[in-house]
């Protein structure tokens, strides 16, 4: 009975099949030849256009993002980095180029949030354990990155 409630997948020439669950749309994305969990916002009947426009040209985006995310991620480490005592478990990390080292991707998300359409990656590093933290685009641009999704 409950399956005559759920969305059927949906194909997309440049993402693959994409399920609804939990109220978005999941599937994939290649990023670093790696595929990474995607949500895209969108009703039942699909993911909203918008969404999918901007989700297909995230791999295209994806090495010109990857500079200010390492700049934000250095950024970031280096409160971290000061408050060392030396007893920390943190690596240390000594410029963009080795906190993007130490980064990994959860997730990609494209939504709107405040009312504009975000693409969010969601990255854990080791030395903040406790969140994952966002960076996001909006209109293929740097944002910012938040602290903890």
């Amino acid at each position: 009975m409950l399956g005559l409630f759920k969305s059927p997948p949906v194909s997309d020439p440049g993402l693959g099949e994409l399920q609804r669950s939990g109220g978005a749309w999941r599937g994939t994305v290649a990023l670093d030849g790696r595929p990474v969990p995607l949500v895209l916002e969108g009703p039942r009947t699909g993911p909203e256009d918008e969404a999918l426009r901007l989700a297909r040209a995230i791999p295209n985006q994806w090495a010109a993002w990857r500079q200010p995310i390492s700049a934000a991620l250095f950024e970031h480490y280096e409160p971290y980095g000061d408050a060392d005592d030396g007893e920390s478990l943190s690596p240390k990390v000594d410029g963009p180029g080795a906190a993007w080292s130490l980064a990994q991707i959860r997730f990609v998300s494209v939504a709107k949030l405040d009312g504009d359409w975000t693409v969010e990656i969601g990255i854990a590093v080791p030395w903040d354990e406790d969140h994952i933290l966002g960076a996001r685009f909006r209109d293929g641009e740097w944002f910012e990155l938040c602290g903890s999704v």
